[in-house]
């Protein structure tokens, strides 16, 4: 079996969609690779190859194209060892990886390539890659495309395109001293914007893309040249890189969008030195602390890493990583993440997950590696623009040279008008409206705990016509509490007090729930002792001198006499979904306590927004069909229950006969087989726990109402979509035909492109500011 290995780099200066299908061109067919996935909106790179591939010969390919690249860590091959980062060094700790020394003469700019340094580690199969070393492969390249950081005009393509204006607007002077020369003082103008743009046009048709922007670009301006529109040339090369420029800060700001996450941790931690509380602590980088290390977090700190709560209780402000407007109250043995604001009290923090892994970064990568997965309008607008993009020339040479020939009309006019329709033709714009969305969307989503796992799963949630719903831990709270105390022979606070000393120190979920109960109303518990557990009846102690015994009603019978009034009330609790121990003090009823696993908060609504929007809700659960129907009259939902993982599978392939579109939502873990054969599998829950392997989406917080939410931002997006494909075609038909009817010539006709381009980017950045209700 052929063991595929992956390889992931951050590529700088992509900034439109043909950017990356050069990319994905050149680099697909290179000797030994299998797949290659490459996002615009990330910066990101992914290649699956057979071990044989030479990845220096295909970053070389990468940086000849005009791009930067920046090695990340590498995924273990499936079914590999896991290894740690005990990577083999040289002497020196680093193996210098050096692509071809080159000197470029672009104009006034005059650059220096030189390889880059960074570690190398061994791979299955002996394969020498890159580790995640931050190291930088330059692109050998006049026309930067570096990585938009920091202000435009400090950017390398920023400089180019100022330098390129001020040459433009020196030959407008120039031009009016020396009339004579004009001609080849734009020319010169031109070509120091032209010579980088070309070069690049060059290297893509080498690599498999002969009709780039870049090629067009190339062949429309020294076209101008040669019928005399030197000036416009120069204009249009101008605006060509001041479209690129825009692109760029747009691509820049979706890419940040979903990168700020990761400013959010901070930067240093206190670590306990001895680990006890009270002890000595000091600040270390945050990223440096190992799992299990006890970190302290004062009153209105950021929390440095995901954890569990070993002393301390404190609201923390979880808005950042799972969108939840107000502080959740979290107590010793509750989880915390990276990057959330801990309130009013110090918390000593257990650490359960290095930097790289905790849920900021899980967040983000999951988010990047889901921009580089197409949705279906991707890819068939991909596939539209090989053929458009040819297609697009053949119709500037008709235009060109038919007229001339068939009237005998002007050549230099139609020229002109072909050369026109060869920049209103690139595709820049209608590329990048699909992916644009798509990225925007994914990280508005991530920021508000909402995780898909690709375009194509976004694409689809807008399109669910029915979600299925586990019950325990999506519907419900997963966890018991107490809903009624009821009072035979005691008093409510007697009945709760005595039932809290018999279940002291148990971990069983009703224990757990009447001790919460407990705690909350503030009783005081009482010493027990010679407490005994009887298996599957209940516990008996000695509290206050007296026996007293907890358990179900059946084994609470078999002690006292259960008066007709009492079994028909308990009966009545067991008809809601709840579950009945009754206390016994004495040898004398005392009262009882009922508990639930509760609905949601928010389950109600979440399902209400759910058939708001059309969409059929069912309940599919393993429990007890009379809890299951309790439960669903209380939200309004049809019950399916006592069912095992394949009868969960099962009912949603019936739906998905039916003629519906499905999703299941569960916790990822005994619905896996349902979440499998869903349309999309919806995992809820937050954090590390969140079984992302199975499901094709996430809700971090774990809220009913994000589902709908979900749904939502998949049918925004693709309106935002055809939008843009709207915009981008639209503006080319109507430049098309005052180009040929004479109206507007080779200056528009640029801006019909780097213009739609913006328009397009700017549409689609509004995708994140999308609230979710």
């Amino acid at each position: 079996m052929t063991v595929t290995n992956q390889a992931r780099y951050k590529v700088g200066g992509m900034d439109c969609a043909s950017c990356a299908t050069k990319i994905d061109t050149a680099v697909r067919r290179m000797p030994g690779v299998e797949d290659v996935s490459v996002s615009v909106a990330a910066g990101t790179m992914t290649v699956d190859h057979d071990g044989t591939s030479d990845l220096t010969a295909i970053e070389r390919k990468v940086t000849g194209l005009g791009y930067s690249l920046r090695a990340l860590g590498k995924k273990p091959p499936a079914g590999a060892e896991r290894h740690d980062h005990g990577h083999d060094h040289d002497a020196q700790g680093h193996a210098h990886v050096h692509g071809p020394d080159c000197t470029h003469d672009h104009g006034q700019h005059r650059h220096d390539h030189e390889g880059a340094h960074g570690h190398a580690h061994r791979h299955g199969g002996g394969h020498d890659h890159r580790a995640d070393a931050g190291q930088e492969i330059e692109g050998l390249h006049g026309h930067d495309h570096g990585p938009m950081e920091g202000p435009w005009w400090k950017s390398a393509k920023g400089r180019l395109t100022i330098f390129v204006g001020a040459a433009l607007a020196a030959a407008y002077g120039l031009g009016h001293l020396v009339p004579a020369y004009e001609p080849y003082i734009f020319t010169a103008a031109m070509l120091i914007g032209l010579v980088p743009i070309a070069r690049r046009a060059i290297m893509a048709a080498l690599a498999g893309t002969p009709f780039s922007i870049e090629m067009l670009m190339t062949i429309a301006a020294v076209g101008a040249v040669v019928i005399d529109a030197s000036e416009e040339a120069a204009a249009v090369v101008f605006l060509f890189l001041v479209g690129e420029l825009l692109e760029g800060v747009a691509a820049g700001r979706a890419r940040q969008s979903i990168q700020s996450l990761t400013a959010l941790v901070p930067k240093n931690a206190l670590l306990e030195v001895d680990g006890r509380e009270g002890g000595r602590t000091r600040e270390v980088p945050a990223e440096s602390l190992a799992i299990g290390s006890i970190i302290l977090v004062r009153p209105g700190d950021r929390i440095s890493a995901d954890g569990v709560i070993v002393a301390g209780a404190s609201a923390i402000d979880e808005a950042p990583v799972t969108g939840e407007s107000t502080p959740v109250a979290k107590d010793a043995g509750d989880a915390v993440f990276a990057g959330t604001i801990n309130g009013d009290a110090a918390l000593r923090i257990r650490v359960t997950a290095a930097a790289a892994d905790n849920t900021i970064a899980r967040v983000v990568r999951l988010v990047e590696e889901a921009q580089e997965k197409k949705a279906p309008t991707e890819r068939f607008i991909d596939r539209f623009s090989r053929y458009y993009t040819p297609g697009v020339v053949v119709v500037a040479a008709l235009v060109a040279i038919l007229p001339p020939l068939v009237s005998g009309a002007g050549w230099g006019e139609w020229v002109y008008k072909g050369l026109a329709i060869l920049l209103i033709g690139c595709p820049c714009a209608l590329v990048i409206s699909t992916p644009a969305a798509i990225a925007a969307s994914l990280s508005s989503g991530a920021r508000r705990g909402l995780l898909m796992k690709g375009g194509a799963v976004l694409e689809t949630l807008g399109k669910l016509t029915a979600v299925a719903l586990d019950k325990t831990g999506t519907l419900t709270a997963g966890r018991p509490q107490v809903t009624d105390v009821i009072v035979f022979g005691r008093n409510a606070e007697d009945v709760l007090r005595l039932s809290a000393a018999l279940e002291t120190g148990s971990s069983h979920p009703l224990a757990v729930a009447i001790l919460a109960k407990a705690a909350e109303d503030e009783v005081d518990i009482p010493a027990a002792s010679d407490a005994k557990a009887l298996g599957g009846k209940g516990v008996i102690a000695m509290v206050e001198g007296q026996e007293v015994f907890l358990g179900s009603p059946k084994a609470a019978g078999e002690r006292v006499a259960l008066p007709p009034a009492h079994s028909k009330r308990i009966a009545s609790l067991n008809d809601e979904g709840k579950t009945v121990s009754v206390l016994i003090v004495g040898g004398v009823l005392a009262g009882a306590i009922a508990m639930r696993d509760e609905p949601r908060a928010d389950a109600k609504a979440g399902l209400k927004a759910l058939s708001d929007a059309g969409v059929k809700t069912v309940m599919l659960t393993g429990d007890n069909a009379r809890t299951a129907s309790a439960i669903g009259r209380e939200l309004g939902i049809e019950v399916r229950a006592e069912l095992l993982p394949q009868d969960k599978q099962r009912i949603v392939g019936e739906l998905k006969r039916e003629g519906f579109v499905v999703g299941k939502v569960g916790d990822g873990i005994n619905d896996a087989p349902a979440l499998a054969a869903a349309d999309v599998g919806i995992a809820m829950g937050g954090g590390t726990d969140v079984a992302l392997e199975t499901a094709d989406a996430a809700v971090l917080h774990g809220r009913v109402g994000d589902i709908a939410g979900m749904i939502e931002l998949s049918k925004r997006t693709m309106r935002n979509i055809y939008q843009n494909i709207t915009i981008a075609l639209g503006l080319k038909a109507v430049f098309l035909v005052t180009t040929i009817i004479g109206i507007t010539g080779l200056w528009p006709a640029i801006l019909a492109d780097t213009g739609a381009t913006v328009l397009v980017t700017i549409n689609a950045l509004r995708l994140l500011r999308v609230r979710m209700p």
